[in-house]
């Protein structure tokens, strides 16, 4: 899925589709954050590294296709919601485009 995004991140720079190329970054953001190692709460909070010696690198969580389906579908949400929030504060207009970025992102979740 993220190799699909990059390449319509990519793909959005280039015809210089903005809002198509943010909405398509903040999914890639989304699923980089939910592949993110949790810290675990005895690790000190400063710890030194020596760089380039690959002490510093930690294996990302790889996600099933339902996982990533899950955070697609509440970065959605969270636009659904916003736009609601938007249109109770009558603003309409920036409502209707949380609305068109939702629409558009729910084609990443057929596959």
């Amino acid at each position: 899925m993220k190799m699909r995004l990059r390449a319509d991140l990519r793909a959005a720079m280039k015809c210089g589709a903005r809002r198509e190329a943010a909405l398509v970054r903040s999914l890639i953001a989304a699923l980089d954050n939910a592949e993110a190692v949790p810290a675990r709460p005895e690790q000190a909070s400063l710890v030194r590294h020596d760089f380039g010696s690959g002490s510093a690198d930690v294996e990302r969580r790889r996600l099933s296709d339902q996982q990533v389906r899950d955070v697609l579908a509440s970065e959605i949400e969270q636009r659904e919601r916003a736009a609601a929030e938007l249109d109770h504060l009558g603003e309409r207009e920036q409502a209707a485009l949380l609305r068109a970025d939702a629409l558009s992102a729910t084609r990443y979740l057929a596959g």
